[in-house]
């Protein structure tokens, strides 16, 4: 099982996916931090991913080598996190064929109706479930 986690800006919703997949390592081939910027990817990194690399065309060519993308909503959307997802970005996000797990997060004019009245440590909480869930169904 190949995860990736991207995230831009300081890797802050990265680093907490990655903080909290840590004690599920052993079942996860690669745990692969893809950011933004070197700040994002250096964050998760730190946290724990067993990989990283940075910029636009790391995730453009990682994208579609992994099971599963963890990330915020915005990396689907064209510039999204403040500019740094490029049309790019959110088309081999969007595009590839892993299972896409997003943090629901009310910023960059995305409203997302119910989202708010959740906490984004609740939001996170329950993609790090939805992945490890994903993980006990992988076929291989």
């Amino acid at each position: 099982m190949k995860i990736a986690v991207i995230d831009g800006q300081g890797g802050g919703v990265g680093k907490a996916i990655v903080q909290a997949l840590k004690p599920h390592l052993a079942e996860i081939d690669e745990l692969l931090a893809l950011g933004t910027n070197a700040t994002a990817t250096v964050t998760m990194l730190k946290s724990g991913a067993s990989i990283g690399a940075t910029g636009e065309n790391a995730i453009i060519y990682n994208a579609p080598r992994v099971d599963i993308i963890a990330g915020p909503i915005g990396i689907i959307i064209a510039n999204a996190l403040y500019g740094e997802i490029s049309p790019k970005i959110a088309s081999a996000v969007a595009e590839s064929s892993a299972t896409k797990v997003l943090i629901p997060i009310d910023r960059c004019r995305l409203i997302i109706p119910g989202a708010s009245s959740r906490t984004l440590q609740t939001n996170i909480k329950d993609a790090v479930e939805q992945i490890i869930t994903l993980m006990s169904e992988d076929p291989s």
